[in-house]
């Protein structure tokens, strides 16, 4: 198939995934453009691979290339065979004469519904490369908000790890070895000894009977939180939790603002916007207020009045709302108020940062040192009945 100077063109600014370059020599491991795993069949393609592709798509669009060229590079140079079918497919779904929504729509695995209805607004205004620019922004931002939360989570993680796992190696394996002793002396232990003594000897002798409680319990939680009630409870508590209730609150306004503000600038119905941003909220007591307020849209009054009876939105975000009712530019208050807590979220997760370490580090410092001290209490007791001696 031969390719005008444009589709050369785009096909270079789209990235160096194209057939030469992306021949890899003998020897050389593939490197996916788009981050994604190599095999089986199942798509592989993680957000930011879609930001990519997305990206991609919309360069060639603005150049000028029809969708079904665009679609042909884009399957040409996607290295995941999962992907690959799925670009296959839809490149068939659009050459049987489906609108490419309704393609992209049979593979929910990859494509969610604020894609497809964004596609879909596109296509009916006529600015599908206006709006799959909006969306790699839109996904590419939220890619961003995830690494920050991601990075600001792994050293609190991996810290909370290393400190189970000293604790359980002291009391497995050393603590008991004083526990002899400690008999033979026959001395009068105090309290904190008999504490780190009973849970070293629960350990001990139950060790696998006390992990299979542990992960009998944490399969219960998970349980409990898949259902309606459960679920929301536990949405409600996150929201109040100290330090980290206050980011999970900005991170859910961000997130709302910013689908809401895409949608709508993309040209999707108010009620069909809110019905998209309600299911993909990623916290039940958001999507409970997000429901409320399209009811009452429907119902022909304001947005503002249930979101304000909601705990999650603060007056400022429900007064500036109001206002962008009023005035006719919602969406530029939302993305406003989208960046608002992006940059609040951003400085938050640098000030959690800098304070978990030292908390990690006076955490451990506790338990350990407790630990060590409840061991020599008991040594201390002994040498001070043999000074009275």
């Amino acid at each position: 198939m031969a390719t005008s100077p444009a589709t050369q063109e785009a096909t270079r600014a789209a990235g160096p995934a194209g057939k030469a370059a992306s021949m890899p020599g003998k020897g050389e491991a593939k490197k996916s453009p788009w981050n994604i795993n190599i095999g089986g069949n199942k798509p592989r393609i993680g957000g930011e691979g879609l930001a990519i592709f997305t990206r991609q798509f919309s360069t060639m669009i603005g150049a000028g290339i029809p969708v079904l060229e665009c679609l042909d590079i884009l399957e040409e140079q996607a290295e995941d065979p999962g992907f690959k079918l799925v670009c296959q497919k839809i490149i068939e779904d659009v050459r049987s004469g489906s609108d490419l929504s309704q393609a992209l729509g049979k593979h929910t695995i990859v494509f969610d519904r604020i894609y497809v209805n964004m596609i879909k607004a596109g296509e009916a205004s006529g600015q599908l490369d206006t709006i799959l620019k909006r969306l790699a922004e839109y996904m590419e931002s939220t890619e961003q908000l995830k690494r920050e939360i991601k990075g600001a989570m792994t050293y609190p993680v991996v810290s909370l790890v290393m400190i189970l796992g000293i604790t359980v190696f002291l009391l497995v394996f050393i603590i008991p070895k004083f526990q002899g002793i400690f008999e033979a002396l026959k001395v009068d232990l105090p309290l904190p000894t008999r504490i780190v003594l009973m849970i070293s000897s629960i350990l001990t002798k139950y060790f696998i009977h006390t992990a299979m409680i542990i992960v009998g319990i944490f399969l219960l939680i998970k349980w409990w939180k898949s259902t309606d009630s459960g679920g929301y409870t536990w949405d409600r508590m996150m929201l109040k939790m100290p330090v980290f209730g206050e980011l999970m609150q900005k991170i859910a306004l961000s997130r709302f603002s910013k689908t809401f503000a895409t949608l709508l600038r993309s040209g999707v119905p108010i009620l069909g916007a809110l019905e998209i941003v309600s299911a993909t909220a990623g916290n039940r007591v958001v999507e409970e207020a997000v429901a409320n307020a399209r009811e009452s849209i429907r119902q022909g009054e304001n947005l503002a009045k249930p979101l304000a009876d909601s705990p999650v939105f603060p007056p400022m975000v429900v007064r500036m709302i109001a206002i962008g009712e009023k005035s006719g530019a919602l969406e530029q208050l939302l993305e406003k108020i989208s960046e608002f807590y992006d940059q609040q979220v951003e400085a938050m997760v640098e000030s959690l940062t800098s304070l978990i370490e030292p908390l990690m580090i006076g955490v451990m410092g506790v338990i350990v040192g407790g630990i060590v001290l409840s061991v020599f209490l008991p040594i201390f007791k002994i040498q001070e009945a043999l000074r009275r001696k």
